[in-house]
């Protein structure tokens, strides 16, 4: 499956899973993953926006301004997160609601594996390490949303 290709994937309850969007990005140069996963990405937006696939989605305005809604958004979240494989902070979702700054988070700080070269002291253990890489990641993503969660309802 070329990743890029966003008409190939399947849509409905036969979506791409986590585990092969991740799988499809390793098997791209580190340069071209970005791009792909933007695609990917945008064509979700494009999706709930109800846009057609030569519609040009901005990547620095508001979503909310597109015609989002926060129930859309929560529809659109639960679709993202199976797709990469991470729960997505609601906070970050309404308090940076461009697609922009949601990629920005997903590559820095969700997958941060698949876009940086890896450094120099993590063992090359192949699939291990990167799995060990992914839960170690989510487990710190989880904290940061558990503290966002606490500060806002206290």
């Amino acid at each position: 499956m070329a990743v890029s290709a966003v008409d190939e994937r399947p849509s409905g309850p036969e979506t791409v899973g986590a585990a092969t969007v991740v799988d499809d990005l390793l098997d791209l140069p580190r340069s071209e993953r970005r791009q792909a996963l933007e695609d990917l990405v945008v064509a979700e937006f494009k999706i709930v926006l109800l846009m057609d696939d030569g519609d040009e989605l901005p990547l620095d305005e508001s979503y909310f301004d597109l015609g989002l809604t926060s129930l859309t958004i929560t529809d659109l979240k639960q679709s993202l997160e199976s797709m990469i494989g991470h729960e997505l902070s609601a906070s970050l979702l309404f308090n940076s609601p461009t697609v922009g700054q949601l990629m920005d988070h997903i590559c820095d700080e969700l997958l941060p594996g698949l876009f940086r070269p890896a450094s120099v002291s993590a063992p090359a253990n192949g699939p291990a390490s990167a799995a060990a890489s992914r839960s170690v990641d989510h487990s710190a993503d989880a904290l940061v949303d558990e503290a966002l969660k606490n500060l806002y309802q206290g």
